[in-house]
């Protein structure tokens, strides 16, 4: 790997929760435009880079424009899940936390047939399910919304 000082570099986690960085080269100390680089990340933090596999470099200068219209930058959005069992009955509430869209928040219910096996976990399964597909769809309803607001044109993205 070959790099010069203005060249974008971005890591990309191992884990599948793990977070994606991004970051401007400020300095190539190896020979050659070899590692490593003094990296300074999007958040504002500098670090010494010995890039591996999990690295992209992209090249700054003239071409730095076009790569970062090109290629997005990274971000991190959560979503917790609560649950609650009450009898036999499971609500789950999903809740999309530090996204840009705001605060979004979505229920999902379910309820064991008094005939049915005592699994809790399958009714965990259901009403997390329900609530995570209502979240997905208040989420692209604010899409929809955005676009709209943006453009004047009513936009229509769910699948």
């Amino acid at each position: 790997m070959k790099a010069t000082a203005g060249d974008r570099i971005m890591r990309v986690s191992g884990k599948v929760d793990g977070a994606v960085r991004d970051g401007v080269i400020v300095a190539v100390r190896g020979a050659d435009g070899a590692p490593p680089y003094d990296v300074r990340w999007a958040d504002g933090e500098e670090t010494l880079v010995f890039p591996g596999g999990d690295c992209v470099v992209e090249p700054g200068g003239q071409g730095a424009a076009e790569a970062a219209a090109t290629h997005p930058r990274s971000r991190s959005w959560q979503v917790r899940v609560t649950m609650v069992e009450t009898g036999s009955s499971t609500t789950a509430e999903a809740t999309l936390v530090g996204g840009d869209v705001g605060s979004l928040r979505a229920v999902g219910r379910a309820s064991k047939d008094p005939a049915d096996q005592e699994l809790a976990v399958v009714g965990d399964e259901i009403a997390v399910g329900r609530a995570l597909r209502r979240l997905a769809d208040a989420l692209l309803g604010q899409a929809e919304q955005d676009i709209a607001a943006f453009t004047g044109v009513r936009a229509h993205v769910h699948a």
